[in-house]
């Protein structure tokens, strides 16, 4: 038996291989823009998943507290954002963590709900002797919070914490 010569092929499989060369860098390219999408898509339905958890535990206190103005009926964390970054130069705390945490935060602060405002001065140092310095864990990185600033005002507590990663040696 016969075999052709090769050389008639050649052009044949060169073509053929560009071809699924190109095939499978677009479909690299497709994924990583799919999941680029995704990952997107999955932060933003955290976060939202948080929101609606504090708006519902919100409500419960609002419509238990509703006849008193002296009482604290809301609390609010916000996370300052920090200027540190990490070896990337990324931020050095995503929004998604800093969002776990404010909630690990407030699920801590549960017991200053339906506390009289004009007892915040006892209270402020029970939360700062709890709270300043504590680390919380979140997708297995350790994180400090240290209190920066705490106000009430028409019965909603808003405390301004700092969030920084912990740095273990």
């Amino acid at each position: 038996m016969r075999v052709p010569p090769f050389h008639r092929y050649r052009r044949f499989s060169q073509i053929s291989a560009v071809f699924v060369l190109g095939m499978v860098a677009g479909t690299v390219l497709y994924n990583s823009i799919f999941h680029a999408g995704y990952d997107a898509l999955w932060r933003e339905n955290q976060e939202l998943r948080l929101e609606v958890e504090q708006n519902r535990k919100d409500i419960q206190t609002l419509k238990k507290y509703n006849n008193s103005s002296t009482v604290i009926r809301e609390i609010k964390v916000r996370a300052e954002t920090s200027r540190d970054r990490d070896k990337d130069g990324e931020p050095a705390l995503e929004p998604a963590t800093a969002k776990e945490i404010v909630g690990k935060m407030t699920e801590d602060l549960e017991p200053m709900r339906g506390r009289s405002m004009f007892e915040i001065d006892t209270d402020g140092k029970l939360a700062r002797l709890l709270l300043d310095g504590k680390i919380y864990i979140v997708r297995e990185k350790e994180y400090a919070v240290s209190i920066r600033t705490m106000l009430v005002m028409e019965g909603v507590l808003q405390i301004w914490v700092e969030i920084r990663p912990v740095a273990r040696g």
